[in-house]
């Protein structure tokens, strides 16, 4: 698709879509022989394919050839530093990888522009269900042509809550996630797609989400489409979000304050 069916206004971003729908070509072939896919191990429970190698290098090819001063922060390759300092790309080509690998319909791609330190605009692209979600700072969070907005729900017990953590946080936290929300909560989802379930918060399919130990790929995008669709991210304590922060709190307005102090009860400062 060359055209993507979105509302941006920045060429930049019209680039980033485009060069998601570029990556999701060669992802949706692989997913459909997923089990001929070589993996090999980067840790416990933490693996990377070649399809998600392969979507990185059309990703940062497509991007360089636009604005081929920017840097860049990926998942697979690390930062990369461009004449232009003061902007550049932040890339999770393919986010919710063991997902992927498993056969599960559940993951994207995301990439965030990041400039002078700020998000400015983010795009996180659905290959299976063809969603293009994407915001540009003061103009609103879109998937594909239509307005998001966060849900309305006002009380946690009637809340659909989305979790997730990374491996070297998942031993420790999970029960205590499961103990402190479940009780607390109309239901508890584990989706494993970071980027994908900070969007679906945007959408209104969830109404708050909490993680442990993200890294900046797995949040810079939904972090700005989040807050262009009406809804709060902040850390653990309702604080500023920062891309170095170990913990992500997010929601509509009138359930926040319920969720940071049931997530701060489970941090140590």
């Amino acid at each position: 698709m060359q055209n993507p069916r979105v509302k941006v206004t920045n060429p930049a971003t019209l680039m980033m879509c485009r060069a998601a729908l570029k990556a999701a070509r060669r992802l949706l072939r692989d997913f459909g022989e997923v089990e001929q896919l070589q993996v090999s191990q980067k840790g416990p429970k933490d693996f990377v394919s070649n399809a998600d190698r392969q979507a990185e290098r059309t990703i940062r090819q497509e991007l360089e050839k636009a604005r081929p001063d920017f840097g860049f922060l990926m998942e697979e390759s690390g930062e990369i530093i461009g004449k232009d300092k003061s902007q550049r790309w932040i890339i999770d080509p393919l986010d919710g990888t063991m997902n992927f690998l498993h056969g599960m319909p559940y993951f994207c791609i995301s990439i965030a522009h990041e400039k002078d330190g700020e998000i400015i605009a983010g795009v996180v692209y659905d290959p299976v269900r063809d969603e293009m979600f994407c915001a540009e700072k003061g103009a609103g969070a879109y998937v594909n042509e239509h307005r998001l907005r966060v849900s309305a729900r006002s009380k946690l017990q009637d809340a659909l809550v989305c979790t997730g953590a990374s491996p070297s946080y998942r031993k420790q936290l999970i029960e205590d996630i499961l103990r402190n929300f479940e009780n607390e909560v109309s239901a508890l989802r584990w989706n494993g797609a970071a980027a994908l379930d900070l969007c679906y918060l945007a959408a209104g399919r969830l109404d708050a989400y909490c993680a442990f130990g993200l890294a900046p790929w797995d949040m810079a995008a939904g972090l700005i489409i989040i807050k262009e669709a009406g809804g709060y991210i902040t850390n653990a304590y309702g604080e500023k979000l920062t891309l170095d922060s170990p913990t992500v709190v997010a929601s509509n307005p009138y359930l926040h304050e319920s969720l940071v102090h049931l997530t701060s009860s489970l941090i140590k400062r």
